[in-house]
């Protein structure tokens, strides 16, 4: 039997309400910043597989552990210096790991994601009711940390279950980023939920894995948001930049970062926000009209 998709239906971009940003503006911009826990005899993100089934894998995971001890905190001086406020894709793990990057981020008002328990376990193959008593321990350890519930979703390697937006929705959640299938926000088919837009290509664990330099990596940014702002004459686009610290955090790296920052934060018509903002514009601009 066939398994047809329920989640969302088919919208071409060209048949919907136009989207207006605040203060006129034609691309509304955030930062994915994937602040992430891994387990030390688990196989994860690697950046050379060679040793990934080891235990230890001192190579790929001390290549992921340089993100919280010393990428973070490179990245976050030039967020600051652009007045950007970062949307922290959170494994709840880092509470309990990484506390300064908590307190850092609650300084600096980011917007906190739920994402999942640890990067090392993907979201995928429970039952429903176990699936429900987890995705409760995350949000309620992120709200315990924060001071606020986290609103947005995105799974670990966007990872879903048929039940998860549905169970988020119990939860109080009202968007996920797992499905990089749009320039807009859209509802999904569960009361309450928008899938916003995330991205898998504009992302530099893709693009450097695959040899993408520094110039490049800004040129790309610029193409990016030149496309989007002309695509937004008929209605605004959303611009996402996803980043891992111990990625975009290597010290020959941040200099790449700093440019396309500077130069995103020049344009005129950027919105500079966080995908909460973005989905509560939506949900109460747009929405609200249909």
């Amino acid at each position: 039997m066939q398994l047809e998709n329920a989640l969302f239906d088919y919208s071409p971009i060209t048949e919907r309400p136009p989207i207006r940003w605040p203060d006129g503006a034609r691309v509304a911009f955030y930062i994915g910043l994937n602040v992430e826990h891994f387990l030390i005899d688990r196989p994860s993100t690697s950046i050379w597989p060679g040793t990934a089934d080891l235990v230890p894998d001192a190579l790929n995971y001390g290549w992921r552990d340089y993100g919280p001890r010393v990428g973070i905190w490179r990245i976050a001086d030039i967020l600051d210096r652009h007045r950007v406020r970062a949307s922290v894709l959170l494994n709840s793990d880092v509470v309990h790991h990484n506390p300064q990057i908590i307190k850092a981020g609650l300084e600096r008002d980011w917007a906190w994601l739920a994402h999942g328990q640890t990067n090392s376990i993907l979201h995928a193959a429970t039952d429903r009711d176990q699936e429900r008593a987890v995705l409760a321990r995350v949000v309620d350890t992120i709200a315990d940390a924060t001071g606020r519930r986290p609103r947005g979703w995105m799974g670990p390697g966007l990872t879903e279950t048929f039940h998860t937006p549905g169970l988020l929705a119990e939860l109080g959640l009202t968007y996920v980023l797992d499905w990089t299938n749009d320039d807009q926000p859209y509802p999904l088919n569960v009361p309450g939920m928008l899938s916003l837009p995330y991205t898998v290509e504009l992302n530099d664990l893709g693009l450097f894995s695959k040899g993408t330099t520094g110039p490049e990596f800004v040129q790309i940014i610029k193409d990016q948001y030149e496309q989007l702002h002309a695509d937004a004459e008929d209605g605004g686009r959303v611009m996402a930049l996803a980043l891992h610290p111990f990625v975009t955090g290597q010290a020959f790296r941040a200099k790449y970062l700093d440019q396309a920052l500077a130069y995103l934060a020049a344009q005129p018509d950027i919105w500079l926000t966080t995908s909460d903002q973005i989905a509560e514009h939506y949900s109460r601009t747009v929405q609200q009209r249909t």
